[in-house]
């Protein structure tokens, strides 16, 4: 019972993640006070996540790394790291949450991180979700036609998400291109969750395609090696 519990508030906290990190895209949407909120929230849920998780930090000195072990250590730990810093820089422009921490990093050198740190966690975040789908999804009992379609419908949002990637330029926010974000708003804030969620799916799709083709590959390995 213990154990279901935990497993239940560790479910629970990652969707309010990320419905938070969607919140948290939607500046436009949200605006100034809210958004540095949702931050301080985000920061809070990070902690729990990782107490909940806490197991996750020996774990990494034991046992033998496969491919897919590989992947998702340096995938969660470049997320924690993302949104660490994320977190860091967003405290030290805050005017509202914590307005005792502005300046505690040079507010330009803030800036410019914590923009491309948010967007770097959006992406891991993204991938990270993906990369444990099929674990998730492996004791659904559907027939092939409903896995085809779904696996269609995903792809098709999955191209649509990163057409918008592309069409927001957030390669330039990612790379330090760019100091500020160009955001439209004007446009409606259901459009703007819808768009973001699409991005956030496109690459939970990245992530889920390559954790399914390690398992693949892997499975081909273990059957060659029987042969021999």
């Amino acid at each position: 019972m213990q154990v279901k519990r935990k497993n239940a508030i560790k479910k629970t906290v990652d969707v309010l993640m990320t419905v938070l990190l969607l919140c948290l895209m939607a500046y436009q949407v949200t605006g100034e006070t809210l958004h540095e909120w949702f931050g301080i929230g985000m920061t809070f849920l990070l902690i729990v996540h990782h107490i909940l998780n806490i197991k996750w930090y020996p774990s990494l000195f034991k046992g033998k790394y496969n491919v897919y072990r590989i992947v998702t250590t340096l995938v969660n730990t470049a997320l924690l790291a993302s949104i660490a810093l994320t977190a860091v820089c967003g405290m030290a422009m805050s005017s509202h949450a914590v307005p005792f921490l502005y300046g505690l990093l040079p507010v330009s050198f803030a800036r410019r991180f914590h923009l491309a740190m948010s967007f770097w966690s959006f992406i891991l975040m993204g991938v990270h979700l993906g990369l444990h789908v099929p674990a998730m999804t492996s004791a659904w009992k559907w027939n092939g036609r409903v896995k085809a379609g779904l696996a269609a419908f995903f792809a098709l949002v999955a191209g649509i998400g990163l057409r918008l990637f592309l069409n927001a330029q957030i390669p330039d926010y990612l790379f330090f291109c760019t100091p500020f974000a160009f955001l439209d708003y004007d446009k409606a804030p259901v459009l703007v969750f819808a768009e973001n969620l699409a991005i956030l799916i496109s690459f939970a799709f990245v992530g889920a395609l390559c954790a399914t083709l390690i398992k693949i590959f892997r499975g081909k390995s273990k059957q060659n090696k029987a042969a021999a």
